[in-house]
């Protein structure tokens, strides 16, 4: 795929994807009922009548998973529509208790946003949404547990999701992944999701068609609960270039629901798609319209936190970072407050300072399985650790030594420096001792390369630092080194 086109065997087609985001609202309790929202535990453990949709039960709307909603629309850039209504969506699933799911359709409690998406090549671009919708979850069927029984847990049964659907925008699979990303950043910033796909916190469909440049949208097919980045990115590639074999060969796509196969890198039928008739959508009759107050809205509004994108242009601004890494160290919050920490200390080294947080300790961070919010180095170590280097006292390779030791032990770099007498030698008599040594210990060497062999020179420095044990400051001793080699 080339900027999101694909060559076939009758040209060039493009690739067309929208997609579908359910995102599981952070709140105590379902959208519907006072269950409890907990992930895992028994099943059928935090179901309530409501839920279980018994005879008589009637729903009640959860307000803080309404707050939840605007806040999300409003971090969308999204209009927040004064009145809204839930519709029943009706269809049957063993999982689904009432036969219907309480819904929003033609009246969404979130209308039109966008979002912008940061890509590798350093470009950006604004994504459109459609509209974010609030919806009760569905149960889960369990199917592996017995040969001939499936199983029903309904533990998930009526808990909040907001579904975030944008328009048809995006055009290869890095993009989809930004996407992803960046509304999973937006959504924890916001504290509204935590953006867990692994724990199906949150999850999207993927609709994907292909057309000839210029040519009118062509049919798509849906790629259901996709779970992860990676998989998304493979299903599109696999999707993509099965619907233009289609139709190369002749063939017309049928609308349809497919299923990502992640061990096989497939995508199958799963159903044909339904329309909007066949849900047979209509005003729940046991759930008057939403009517939102302008003032509560202004309220939410006021309340929220700076996000990434405005944080990404203050961190350009008032650290100097370079876009790329003001992207990388703003993408979850926490990361940025542990920056923020390092940054501020007067006349500290902004940008040595992002080099080691999203160099070394992610990478640190990455090999133990830890966030940085569980990290055993603290923002006040590392910097420490920051002005080591750039006061002279420790080379890079020092440092790196220092870190590892820091991690091991949980010791400020300033104490193990002390401890290890590790600090660099800038004393220009003392590496000119060294130097004189190791030169009158390598005649040979040095007529060598006085002769025309400038590839010594290495050489005479790793004797240097040897010497030294590695403490010489590398600036230092070259230029030392050199002069005292051309003499």
């Amino acid at each position: 795929m080339q900027n999101g086109m694909i060559e076939g065997k009758t040209g060039w087609w493009e690739v067309v994807m929208g997609l579908e985001v359910h995102a599981q609202v952070l709140s105590k309790s379902k959208l519907f009922s006072g269950a409890a929202n907990d992930f895992g535990g028994e099943p059928n453990n935090n179901v309530s009548l409501v839920d279980a949709a018994m005879p008589g039960m009637l729903p009640v709307i959860n307000g803080y998973c309404v707050e939840q909603a605007i806040k999300t629309g409003l971090g969308l850039n999204a209009e927040i529509n004064l009145r809204s209504i839930f519709d029943r969506k009706n269809y049957f699933y063993p999982d689904l208790p009432a036969g219907y799911q309480i819904s929003q359709y033609l009246h969404p409690i979130v209308g039109k946003g966008h979002l912008t998406i940061d890509l590798p090549n350093g470009q950006s671009r604004i994504i459109r949404i459609g509209r974010l919708h609030l919806e009760q979850d569905a149960g889960k069927s369990i199917h592996d547990q017995h040969p001939r029984k499936t199983y029903v847990d309904l533990n998930r049964a009526g808990i909040a999701l907001m579904e975030i659907v944008s328009e048809p925008d995006l055009r290869t699979a890095e993009e989809v992944a930004a996407y992803l990303k960046k509304l999973r950043s937006i959504m924890r910033y916001l504290n509204t999701c935590d953006g867990n796909m692994e724990q199906g916190s949150m999850r999207c469909d993927i609709n994907v068609s292909v057309r000839h440049q210029g040519q009118p949208l062509g049919t798509r097919c849906e790629i259901k609960n996709v779970n992860s980045i990676r998989f998304a990115q493979q299903a599109i590639d696999y999707e993509a270039h099965r619907q233009i074999g289609i139709l190369e060969d002749g063939g017309k796509i049928d609308q349809e629901t497919r299923l990502f196969d992640a061990n096989k890198g497939v995508t199958r039928t799963m159903r044909s798609k339904e329309h909007a008739p066949d849900y047979r959508y209509f005003p729940d009759p046991d759930l008057m319209p939403l009517i939102l107050d302008p003032a509560e809205v202004k309220r939410i509004r006021d309340s929220l936190i700076e996000l990434p994108d405005a944080k990404k242009q203050r961190f350009m601004q008032q650290y100097g970072l370079s876009a790329y890494d003001a992207d990388i160290l703003v993408s979850e919050q926490e990361i940025a407050e542990y920056y923020e920490k390092l940054a501020k200390v007067k006349n500290r080294d902004t940008k040595l300072s992002a080099n080691w947080l999203s160099g070394e300790l992610f990478g640190y961070l990455n090999k133990i399985g830890k966030t940085i919010a569980q990290s055993p180095i603290t923002a006040d170590h590392l910097g420490g650790l920051v002005d080591l280097i750039s006061e002279g006292v420790l080379s890079g390779k020092m440092a790196k030594e220092v870190f590892v030791e820091m991690t091991e032990t949980g010791k400020s770099p300033q104490q193990i420096v002390e401890e290890r007498g590790l600090k660099q030698v800038t004393d220009t008599s003392a590496i000119n001792e060294v130097i004189k040594t190791v030169l009158q210990q390598n005649a040979d060497k040095v007529a060598e390369y006085k002769a025309g062999k400038d590839k010594l020179f290495g050489f005479f420095v790793g004797q240097v630092m040897k010497s030294s044990s590695g403490k010489a400051n590398p600036s230092i001793l070259n230029e030392l080194l050199k002069k005292a080699l051309s003499s």
